[in-house]
């Protein structure tokens, strides 16, 4: 027991994890199968290392930061939205990776754009790679808050060890000329050494708009264009063709559409009723 003790105390120095963890285990089936002194010794380290790889991906994969939907295996073709199976295949294939090319998703809202970059963070986190998805916001917050706040700092310090970050609705949103700046610092910082994926419903040529500054969109587009593939992405929205409802019976809908239950003018208990401007200006929001 005490030779026990000393393998576990051993195996603690040299982190061997599993053998310590599974000493007793180990030799109790050594001495059960009786493997050759080289059979044991390859035992136990591929044991080790399979544990390692799996903690490695658990970690990878919990710091992707993936939305719920993320499956490529799931994608459905059958919505048409510009991405044909050679194209998805090739993108899933990650030479594109390898060679620090880019990738701009853009088309309108719901056409599949953050399940495709999602899909492909995934997909190279499977494949053994360090990929972050995360939306615009998210990077600005990090931006600003690294000086600050421990885990900001934690998370820029990976995203500047990134293979590959899938950014998120990029110029959905007006940012201020120092978030501008900084998210530009990024972008330089990562040129040529990671692989971007970009989602968005602009064009590159809005973002000078979203920015106020020609000048520094132009030079954010230079570094990611450079070597960058666009794929346009069309049709209707996915969701609003397969949106969930309350009422499935179209015929029950229809006759709660006309019901005087609760005609337009009716005020909630303890409301006020407002006044036609007021009325006017919830209905443009």
């Amino acid at each position: 027991m005490e030779q026990i003790r000393q393998i576990k105390q051993y195996a603690d120095t040299l982190r061997l994890t599993q053998l310590r963890n599974k000493a007793e285990m180990v030799i109790h089936q050594a001495q059960i199968d009786k493997p050759t002194y080289l059979e044991l010794v390859y035992d136990i380290l591929k044991a080790e290392v399979l544990q390692r790889q799996k903690n490695d991906y658990d970690r990878r994969l919990k710091l992707a930061h993936l939305p719920p939907t993320h499956n490529l295996d799931q994608y459905d073709f059958n919505h048409a939205n510009g991405v044909t199976k050679p194209q998805l295949k090739q993108l899933r294939e990650l030479l594109w990776l390898e060679q620090n090319y880019n990738v701009i998703l853009m088309g309108p809202s719901g056409t599949g754009k953050t399940y495709l970059a999602a899909g492909l963070i995934y997909h190279a986190v499977n494949s053994g790679y360090r990929a972050y998805f995360m939306t615009m916001e998210e990077i600005i917050t990090v931006l600003k808050m690294k000086e600050m706040v421990s885990s900001a700092l934690g998370t820029y310090n990976r995203l500047l060890k990134a293979h590959l970050i899938a950014i998120d609705d990029i110029m959905l949103l007006p940012i201020k000329k120092h978030e501008a700046v900084a998210f530009f610092n990024l972008i330089n910082h990562l040129h040529g050494q990671c692989s971007i994926i970009i989602t968005t419903n602009k064009s590159p040529k809005q973002w000078a708009e979203t920015l106020e500054d020609e000048v520094l969109a132009t030079a954010l587009l230079d570094r990611i264009l450079y070597r960058c593939e666009v794929v346009k992405l069309t049709g209707n929205s996915y969701r609003m063709e397969h949106r969930k409802r309350i009422f499935e019976n179209n015929e029950l809908e229809k006759e709660n559409a006309h019901s005087e239950a609760f005609p337009p003018s009716a005020t909630l208990p303890g409301k006020r009723p407002q006044n036609d401007n007021q009325t006017t200006g919830n209905q443009n929001k």
